[in-house]
């Protein structure tokens, strides 16, 4: 599995999730892609997985087409210490999340 992190959420986080593939937007030379253009790009080099806050991606895009699955991080803001205490959720749902599947982290 390969690991995407969306531009909104803090590339620091990306040391949290060390244990897995995982590259950001900026690493790939995708900044202020749109995300119809994103998923593909992704898809094109095998993410399977957009990590991200964007509670709308969901309503925005055909994730099922695109062949990517989509984790939600939910919380107060999209500064790193609100998105870390995610992490162990963001765990748990990486060995289950199918293509075109968005799973929410946090917002309980």
């Amino acid at each position: 599995m390969r690991i995407l992190l969306d531009e909104c959420v803090p590339r620091p986080l990306k040391r949290e999730l060390a244990d897995y593939e995982i590259r950001t937007v900026v690493e790939m030379g995708w900044s202020g892609k749109k995300n119809g253009e994103l998923l593909g790009l992704m898809s094109q080099e095998g993410f399977t997985i957009l990590l991200t806050t964007d509670q709308n991606l969901r309503y925005q895009q055909n994730l099922q087409q695109a062949g990517v699955a989509v984790i939600v991080l939910v919380a107060r803001s999209n500064r790193l210490p609100d998105l870390v205490p995610l992490i162990p959720d963001v765990r748990s749902v990486l060995s289950t999340i199918a293509p075109g599947q968005v799973i929410e982290a946090g917002g309980s």
